[in-house]
Parts: structure tokens; sequence; C-alpha cells
């Protein structure tokens, strides 16, 4: 079925407002212009709040404020009408899709960011909580950000993880404020005289803050208190261990795509089993270079082999001259000659490369024995085409 302009258009502009992938020039102006707006904003925020800066730079500010408030509430509605075009609300009708994505955790903060501009004093909304909302503008940097996105995919995976720590804190401190409302209660009425007072003490005691406000006084308080501490030492390293394991399994994970498609794109593993490929995803290592990175140098010992994952490398045999892309090898000839490096390679441009040391090579070919031919094969029609 034949798109009409209105649909073109809708497309184009999904297309713009969509984090750019680097091939998009107009996608890229706006991620760059909302970006620098989003950041202009939290500064404009912080230093509107000095009484000084207020007075001296108003207009400053106010005008930073509209210009992105504009801007913003364009951008939101322009989401909303586009979002039909995203793959997952395709199918459904325009009106629940839309309606579906408005309820979606950066649709909603999209909206908080700029539903403060349109409350007057005139509404009875306190206007420091207004401007404290307003800096949720700053979190929408998270649609562009590849850290934040990671950081929300861990938070996810672990949620059920660290539901139960909350939990076993939340018990803890009930635990920790009874026991001290019912061992400094009478002593120090005024902070131990209720469990809900209790509770200040528990949780600053619980995090190890130790705040020194309110102290136990008796010798079973102060017993009772090191008791808490220990636990509370204890109970806090269980969420940092948790989020330190879901960064390591993302990062894992991401990792284990990108080398399992770009061994994919090797001719010499495309007949290899999966179970093959991730025993040699197994034994390389990746570097990430700058570019004019020498790698190998002629006449240097033999020490590796490479494939390249993003980028270009410079490749020199003798007058031959190679410039080699994403899913392409080298230095795999004096490895089976063990002998030295025949050519030296430079980064052309920034590189991701995936290293195989001689110790691994030649345990790959031993498990292998069909790599081998393949690899001799390659080496023996580029030195022919020296």
């Amino acid at each position: 079925m034949e798109r009409t302009r209105w649909q073109k258009a809708r497309r184009r502009w999904f297309e713009i407002l969509e984090p750019s992938a680097g091939g998009d020039k107009a996608s890229l102006v706006s991620d760059v212009v909302l970006i620098a707006l989003i950041f202009l904003n939290a500064v404009a925020f912080v230093l509107g709040t000095v009484e000084e800066v207020q007075l001296r730079y108003s207009f400053q500010l106010d005008f930073v404020l509209y210009v992105s408030i504009v801007v913003f509430s364009l951008e939101y509605l322009l989401r909303v009408w586009v979002c039909v075009e995203h793959p997952l609300h395709r199918d459904g009708h325009p009106v629940w899709e839309r309606l579906r994505y408005m309820r979606t955790p950066m649709a909603l903060i999209d909206l908080v960011a700029i539903l403060p501009f349109y409350f007057g004093p005139g509404s009875g909304v306190d206007l420091r909580i207004l401007r404290v909302l307003s800096m949720l503008r700053f979190l929408r940097i998270a649609r562009y950000s590849s850290a934040f996105q990671l950081f929300g995919r861990v938070l996810r995976r672990e949620a059920r993880s660290l539901m139960g720590v909350l939990l076993i804190l939340t018990a803890l401190m009930l635990i920790a404020a009874s026991g001290m409302y019912a061992i400094e209660g009478r002593v120090q009425p005024e902070a131990f005289g209720d469990i809900p007072s209790a509770m200040w003490w528990a949780m600053a005691t619980l995090t190890t803050i130790g705040y020194g406000d309110v102290v136990p006084a008796t010798a079973v308080g102060k017993w009772f208190a090191g008791l808490v501490m220990i636990f509370g030492v204890g109970i806090f390293a269980l969420p940092i261990g948790i989020l330190s394991n879901g960064f390591a399994t993302e990062v894992n994970q991401r990792n284990f795509v990108v080398t399992w498609n770009m061994l994919s794109k090797v001719s010499l593993f495309a007949k290899l089993e999966a179970s093959e490929i991730a025993e040699i995803m197994e034994l390389l290592r990746s570097r990430h270079l700058p570019k004019g990175t020498t790698i190998v140098r002629e006449g240097d010992v033999t020490e590796a082999m490479y494939f390249v994952v993003s980028g270009e490398v410079q490749v020199k045999t003798g007058e031959q001259e190679l410039v080699l892309g994403a899913g392409e090898h080298f230095g795999e000839t004096a490895l089976l000659e063990d002998d030295f490096n025949m050519l030296s390679a430079k980064t052309a441009t920034v590189c991701d490369l995936l290293e195989l040391d001689a110790h691994d090579f030649n345990y790959l070919l031993h498990q292998n024995p069909h790599l081998e031919g393949d690899f001799k094969e390659i080496a023996k029609s580029r030195l022919m085409a020296k």
C-alpha cells in the first residue's frame, strides 16, 4: 500500500527525532540541538537560584526558558504524532497506540518537564516545586545516553533482587527502631519516645552514616547499636554487588553480540558450528585503538593475528598496500610460518579489533584442522599478490 504524503512526512519526522545512528544528518542536528538545550536548561536553573545572577541576567535566563519550552513542547507533540511509526506501535489503532506511548516513562518525563511552565503564580502551586520539577528535563538526556540506558536495563534486570534487599533493609530498620524504642525510650523520650522517631536513628545507623545527632545513652543501647552497625555494613554491600554483577552481565552480553556478529561475517568461520564459534570467542581479546596507532611493524616478532570489528586498518606488505575493513583479518601468515611479521599495520580510523595470540591461534588450528588449510590458502594468495 502506497503511503500518502502526510504519512511520508510523519515517517521522516520519526527518523529525525529518533537518536541518530550516524547516517542521518538531520537526526544528528536534532540530537545536538536538543542535548544542548537540556544542558543549557540545567545550567540556567542552577544559576537562577543565585539571587545576584537572577537580578543581573534575568532576561537571558528567561529567554533560555521560553525558547526551551517552545522547542520541548513542539518536540513532545511531534513525538506523540510520529510514535505510530515505531515498529512496536504500527499494528494497533493510532489513537490507542498514542495513548499507550504517552504512558511510557520517557513520554511522562517529557510531559512533566514542560508542565511547570504552564502553571503561573496564580495556580496556587509553590513555584519552588515547579522549578524543581523542571529539572526533570535533564532526565531527558537518557534518550541519547547509552550509559543511562545501560543503567536502566540493569535496574530492570535486577529489580527482583533489589526489591528483596529493600525488604530486608526495611525489616532491619523496623527491628532496630523497635529495639531502641524499648531500650532507650524512657531514657531519651525526645529521640526514642516512639518508633517513628527511632526510625531516623535506625536509618542513619544502618547506612553507617551516623550523623551523631541521636545516640544511645545506656550500655545496652550502645551494644545494640553496635549490632545494628554490623548488619548495616553487610546489608548495604548487597545492592552494590547486585548492580556490579548486573553491569558485568550487560557488558558481556553486548560484547558477545558484537563479537558473534563479526565472526559470523568472516568467511573462514562460515562453516563452523555455533558451539565452535562460541569457543573461538573465548580466545579473543578486544582492543580499541585510536586513529594512527601502529598495530604491528614489519620485522617484529610474531605475537598475534587480528580481526577487524569496526573501522579500517592500513596494511603494507612489501610494495602492496591494503585497507581492511570490518570482518577482515591479518597477521595469520607469520603465525603459520612461525616467522617474523612480513607486514606492517596501522589504524586508518578509530578501530575495534579482536586479537588472537599465537598460543591460542595454534590451539584453534589443533582443535579445527580444516581451518589451517583455509588460513594457508589465504596466506598463499596474499604472498602471490605481492
